[in-house]
């Protein structure tokens, strides 16, 4: 078959990869000028390695990334290793990656940090998420973790990632899945994550697979008698079948032949953007070593973290600089999209004084300012009968979207997994 695959992110290669190497013609379409997606990074002339554009990692239990690279033969340039991330209470930063330092935090008495604990030992070995989507997180963990640990630990972190709008209606299915699957020990690719995409897609190109950059697709037309007519670059091209790795928004422009009900569920998946402002520094910020700084916008912050790369991994992979990150997740319609880097850097810079009072703009070598409306999906209650399914109504066509791996969180991980499941759908109906 003549196949499309809409997007050469994470998803899209995974896709392509076991598409062609199951004998088919792969053409990849990609609106970018480089592959990778949300994943992709950039290296300054003065750096070895890559720094991704949105801060990413994998958790020692991401089955699908890691068992790819297995399959490509790459693990040995897998690199774990485990990081200190932390919380702000009360003008001081506590690392919160073990159980002492869980059972020690000042931010709640002794019972609420035991009560805290379990109910959190709970979430992770408890494998059933079914019957945790009929409740808000909010609700659920007022009852079971209590109001003051949910008002004093939790809640800032979920007014950070979803607003002060939106947090009350996430599902607690969602917040089970953090807990449950991820580890302290975090994971990344040696010369970074465009290190390995590139390097997927070599794979892919190897298969016959041709990648198209910097070529969005206009539309997808449904073919009276069979597949399908991509407009691209103003000409149409035919293709049996389309795997779309879009957005659901994206999608329902794209694919506007869906019928009313399945454009009806790509239309209410709610997501945020994200706003992500990368500095390049003389000095190490965080002289404590921290890696992940959780901050507390109540408490004054403009942005919902803070990570130095360079706390993670070392600084000779940068030229000896500094590399910080910035990050926020907003909806679209936020100033912050908005605004230039030079306004946002005044805006963060006093963070940076709060993690080290010694911080002054001229330790700044570079900077680089990156922003998406789509990067992180927004859940409610009963969300699993609103998710749209990977195959569309339309025979052969099929979406595979960070919206769908529900209840997990997005990443590449997830990507890989939705993308090599709609391959083997496709797979499926045609063979």
């Amino acid at each position: 078959m003549k196949i499309a695959v809409i997007g050469a992110g994470a998803g899209g290669l995974a896709a392509a990869y076991d598409l062609a190497r199951a004998g088919h013609s792969v053409d990849i379409f990609e609106a970018e000028p480089a592959i990778g997606g949300l994943a992709a990074g950039f290296r300054d002339p003065a750096w070895s390695w890559s720094v991704e554009k949105y801060y990413h990692h994998w958790f020692a239990s991401d089955r699908a990334i890691l068992g790819l690279i297995r399959e490509l033969g790459l693990q040995e340039k897998v690199i774990f290793k485990r990081p200190v991330t932390a919380v702000y209470y009360d003008g001081k930063f506590y690392g919160m990656d073990s159980i002492p330092a869980w059972l020690t935090f000042p931010g709640l008495s002794f019972p609420d940090r035991l009560r805290n604990l379990l109910v959190g030992g709970f979430l992770r070995l408890n494998p059933w998420w079914m019957p945790l989507e009929r409740f808000t997180a909010e609700a659920w963990m007022k009852r079971w973790f209590g109001p003051r640990v949910f008002k004093r630990l939790w809640r800032p972190l979920f007014v950070g990632k979803f607003g002060e709008k939106d947090y009350p209606r996430v599902t607690m299915a969602w917040f089970w899945a953090r807990l449950h699957s991820r580890t302290p020990r975090l994971g990344t690719f040696e010369g970074g994550f465009q290190s390995f995409l590139e390097m997927l897609a070599a794979r892919v190109e190897g298969r016959g697979a041709r990648i198209h950059l910097g070529t969005p697709v206009q539309r997808i037309r449904k073919q009276v008698d069979r597949g399908y007519m991509l407009e691209v670059g103003g000409r149409s091209q035919p293709f049996d079948s389309v795997i779309a790795t879009t957005s659901p928004l994206l999608f329902s422009k794209l694919a506007a032949d869906l019928p009313p009900n399945y454009l009806a569920k790509l239309l209410s998946m709610r997501s945020m953007g994200a706003v992500v402002l990368i500095l390049a520094l003389r000095h190490q910020l965080a002289e404590s070593g921290i890696y992940w700084h959780s901050l507390v916008k109540e408490a004054g912050f403009p942005f919902l973290a803070l990570v130095e790369h360079t706390n993670y991994l070392s600084p000779e992979h940068f030229g000896g600089q500094h590399i910080i990150y910035c990050g926020d997740y907003l909806p679209p319609e936020h100033e912050y999209f908005q605004m230039t880097k030079a306004d946002l850097l005044q805006r963060f810079a006093p963070t940076l004084r709060r993690v080290n009072p010694k911080f002054e703009e001229a330790w700044i070598i570079n900077s680089w300012l990156f922003r998406t409306p789509y990067a992180q999906p927004v859940p409610g209650v009963d969300h699993s009968q609103n998710v749209p399914e990977i195959r569309t109504p339309l025979r052969g066509l099929y979406l595979a979207s960070m919206s769908q791996v529900y209840p997990w969180d997005r990443g590449t991980n997830y990507a890989v997994e939705i993308g090599r499941k709609a391959a083997r759908e496709l797979l499926e109906d045609f063979e």
